[in-house]
């Protein structure tokens, strides 16, 4: 059987790929991979983020995706300033102005790892992982 190894990109629907540069921008340091068609692509590292112009569903409800930041504090408080609503929860969530669902993690506190390579080509060598996190990374073997 194969393995899933990750997550190349998320697509997502918005009303306009414009509009949704701009906002994603208001909240996040982006850089634009590029552009094709009615669709744009922001990269994560090595990962990306499509945006697909053309919303055709309803807003998300459990439905989501989450966000690896590199300060999930900032984060909150880059939502605040540009008057994004906070759903209520213990965690960091919003949606959107198309509907999409997103939930915001801190990368000090999840599994979730990207190589001393990537890090460092990211401007983040100097982020770290929470003892939590070390611990699951151990209990599966994958703490290198």
């Amino acid at each position: 059987m194969p393995r899933l190894v990750g997550i190349n990109h998320v697509a997502l629907e918005v009303g306009s790929v414009d509009e949704a540069l701009e906002f994603y921008g208001r909240l996040f340091d982006l850089e634009l991979r590029g552009r094709a068609g009615r669709m744009a692509f922001m990269d994560i590292g090595d990962q990306f983020i499509a945006l697909a112009e053309g919303r055709t569903q309803p807003p998300d409800r459990a439905r989501h995706f989450g966000l690896v930041v590199d300060d999930k504090e900032a984060t909150r408080r880059a939502l605040e300033e540009a008057g994004v609503q906070i759903l209520p929860g213990r965690g960091l969530d919003f949606l959107d102005p198309w509907g999409n669902f997103v939930q915001v993690v801190d990368y000090r506190d999840v599994q979730f790892t990207k190589t001393p390579e990537i890090l460092r080509g990211m401007g983040l060598d100097a982020l770290e992982k929470s003892d939590q996190a070390l611990a699951e990374l151990r209990e599966k073997g994958l703490d290198g």
